[in-house]
């Protein structure tokens, strides 16, 4: 897509701005339909400045939704596919949801299907968001198939900010927790250093334990903060190796109190996802393949590869998943009765469910512990430090009290 400059004229009067297309006459045309009556029109060269830069998904899941359910609301209203994507890239709040569907529209027009079409904007549609779409090119299904999406988009977003919630409070306080206390051993203790070293007595263990650090902190914070940077780097490195990714995501999985929520959250959007590829026809070996590339977590993504594999062996999906410490009996055994009767999506529905009443619970539980636990552990250090430099203190005014 080129990125084209112009200037125009519309019933306000005078405009200019930039648009992208696939060729000079296209960008016209596109112009001439908003309205736009072109004066001047020249392609110019995407630079640092003017391209869009994104780390991850650059469309907020909101927008995402916000579009799929008018995606469907327009097809029932028998709206063409064509017109439906022009009319949601010119009204969505998202500028590289309406950049990519712009590109999506040219490539309708030029006959590709909506499923081939979305395919080249890999960073905003998904593996999963694809195949759904295929699924529902193929039945006929359009319409539901978007809703299903946007339903599971949904429910995956309340999920995972039921989970961001709850890790946000111990974070923000620890990051207060830490600054106060940097604060008042950079600030605040080395303002007593020489009046102790003026009093000349045996200082206790504490305060000694606490003026190291102080000094530690103020000759050394460097090497502080250069350790963090390593960490984070290692932490962003070995989260990209499948091998040692499998390791964090267990230690993750084994945390007390939070590695319970994340299982939680991670069952759920697996078997979300599993069950809305299931109700849209996709075949279950794709399914179970999709899953395993998108679950974002290794441990339970080599369960789904042992579960496909025993599949296609013949066997229950559910054999890997019933020797597996992450998956509980109640996602096997849920598994098994609908591999039984034939309403697996209607059993992994269930499950998604329950997981996602689960994490909503849990979250609302921890909050309510760790509230208290993190104010008590703040008091501590604060007064833990406070202490340090009063204990001395007091002895000096005492030794002042018996001197006179």
């Amino acid at each position: 897509m080129a990125r084209y400059k112009y200037s125009g004229r519309d019933r306000s009067g005078l405009k200019n701005g930039t648009i992208h297309s696939s060729s000079r006459r296209e960008a016209m045309l596109k112009l001439r339909n908003e309205g736009i009556r072109v004066i001047d029109i020249e392609e110019t060269p995407e630079t640092l400045l003017t391209k869009d830069v994104s780390i991850g998904n650059p469309v907020k899941l909101q927008h995402l939704v916000i579009f799929l359910r008018q995606f469907s609301t327009l097809l029932k209203a028998g709206v063409t596919v064509v017109d439906s994507t022009r009319i949601l890239a010119a009204q969505t709040d998202s500028k590289p949801l309406a950049k990519a569907l712009q590109t999506v529209e040219q490539e309708l027009r030029e006959g590709r299907p909506l499923s081939e079409a979305l395919s080249k904007h890999g960073k905003i549609f998904e593996p999963f968001f694809i195949n759904m779409i295929r699924a529902g090119e193929l039945s006929g299904t359009m319409e539901q198939t978007l809703e299903r999406i946007g339903e599971h988009y949904e429910k995956q977003h309340h999920t995972k900010q039921k989970v961001v919630s709850a890790l946000a409070y111990p974070l923000v306080v620890s990051f207060i927790a830490i600054g106060v206390v940097i604060f008042l051993l950079v600030g605040v203790v080395p303002t007593f250093v020489s009046m102790f070293e003026d009093f000349g007595g045996e200082l206790p263990a504490i305060t000694k334990f606490v003026l190291d650090a102080s000094g530690f902190m103020q000759n050394y914070w460097y090497l502080i903060i250069l350790f963090v940077l390593l960490v984070i780097i290692g932490i962003v490195l070995l989260n990209r190796n499948k091998e040692s990714k499998y390791y964090l995501d267990y230690g993750l999985l084994r945390m007390p109190l939070f590695g319970s929520i994340m299982q939680k959250a991670v069952l759920a959007r697996m078997t979300r996802t599993l069950s809305s590829m299931f109700s849209s026809s996709v075949p279950i070996l794709q399914a179970l393949a999709m899953v395993e590339r998108i679950i974002e977590n290794e441990v339970i993504a080599r369960v789904i590869k042992d579960s496909r594999l025993a599949l296609e062996r013949g066997s229950s999906m559910t054999e890997p998943m019933k020797k597996h410490w992450a998956f509980p009996p109640l996602v096997s055994q849920m598994i098994s009765i609908g591999e039984e009767t034939g309403s697996l999506d209607a059993m992994l529905d269930k499950v998604a469910d329950f997981y996602e009443k689960e994490v909503d619970a849990a979250t609302d539980r921890l909050k309510s512990l760790i509230e208290p636990l993190m104010i008590v552990i703040l008091a501590g250090l604060v007064g833990l430090i406070v202490t340090a430099i009063m204990v001395p203190m007091f002895d000096i005014f005492n030794n002042i009290q018996n001197y006179q």
